[in-house]
């Protein structure tokens, strides 16, 4: 951490970030074990769950999130400028939850499926969830749109070929993001993967 100027420090209080927590934060960031100091003070396992709480380190792992990182950033500049907390971008979750499905019953390919649950769910803490991930900063609202978008079409075409409702194993949106559903499908996205359609049903029956 170079030479903090007033100027930085004044910016740093406005924006409610303390010295010690961004002097952890530059700790995490050069890979240093803290376990053994949250273990051992109170205080500085508060800090590190402010850290957490800010959105600067993720929930697990202690990885510097996008804004983590900016933050750093800003203490290294010389050069005067303001901390801009970014704003979520709203339409990009509407995005993803148009996208989820509402149910588990569906037509596809000409086939009717009947389901009996709802697999959106608990939208507040779900778009908390996602702007979470997003702030990590491995992956764009657009790689888990795509991956949702490839995992349901999948579901959809396997119902098709077995004659099953495969939507029905689909775990409700909050679980789907907080157990990373999401991740296998990005892979096969990244390898270029595809899914293979299955032959349209003319005069389809409910499943």
């Amino acid at each position: 951490m170079k030479k903090l100027t007033a100027y930085h420090f004044e910016e740093l209080i406005k924006k409610g970030y303390s010295l010690d927590s961004l002097f952890l934060l530059k700790l995490i960031d050069e890979q240093f074990d803290i376990a053994p100091m949250c273990e051992s003070s109170m205080k500085i396992k508060a800090m590190h769950q402010n850290l957490i709480r800010k959105g600067l380190i993720t929930e697990t792992e202690d990885k510097i999130t996008t804004l983590g990182r900016e933050l750093l950033v800003f203490i290294d500049t010389k050069e005067p400028k303001k901390i801009v907390k970014k704003k979520a971008d709203t339409t990009e979750f509407e995005e993803w939850w148009k996208v989820y499905p509402g149910t588990d019953t569906f037509t596809h390919n000409g086939k009717k499926f009947s389901g009996n649950r709802g697999l959106r769910q608990n939208k507040d803490e779900c778009r908390i969830k996602f702007n979470k991930i997003l702030l990590e900063g491995e992956y764009t609202a657009k790689d888990l749109i795509d991956a949702l978008l490839f995992d349901v079409n999948q579901k959809k075409e396997n119902s098709v070929k077995t004659s099953t409702n495969k939507l029905s194993y689909m775990q409700n949106s909050l679980t789907y993001l907080n157990q990373r559903s999401y991740e296998p499908f990005i892979e096969l996205i990244k390898e270029g993967n595809t899914v293979e359609e299955a032959p349209k049903i003319v005069g389809g029956t409910d499943i």
